[in-house]
């Protein structure tokens, strides 16, 4: 099973649905603006991607412009402010069993698929 972390506001995350979607396999959609993943989710997601914490935000986002850029935060700390304000997660994230990637460009995908 496919699971894609979904903003329909994006054009990037849109993209990259629509590529899922002609896959022969089903794709469950998770609008993680509406139903934002937990602390424990959160960090599991950047340990699957194995990335840092900071490599999953969106750092042009105004929130983390006002809120957070140039402030020394601990990875729990940065980990937290995405769950507080997930419009900072970076989009789209794609899972395919034990794999995860941040589609961007959607072809990424591919390589999990």
């Amino acid at each position: 099973m496919i699971t894609i972390f979904h903003n329909p506001r994006c054009g990037k995350s849109r993209e990259c649905l629509a590529f899922l979607d002609q896959s022969d396999q089903k794709v469950t959609v998770i609008n993680y603006l509406v139903n934002p993943p937990t602390y424990e989710e959160l960090n599991k997601i950047i340990i699957l991607l194995q990335i840092k914490p900071i490599e999953l935000v969106r750092q042009k986002e105004s929130i983390w412009i006002e809120k957070f850029k140039n402030k020394p935060l601990s990875d729990k700390e940065i980990i937290h402010a995405m769950v507080s304000n997930p419009i900072l997660i970076e989009r789209p994230i794609v899972f395919h069993g034990d794999k995860a990637v941040i589609a961007r460009p959607f072809e990424k995908a591919k390589t999990i698929l």
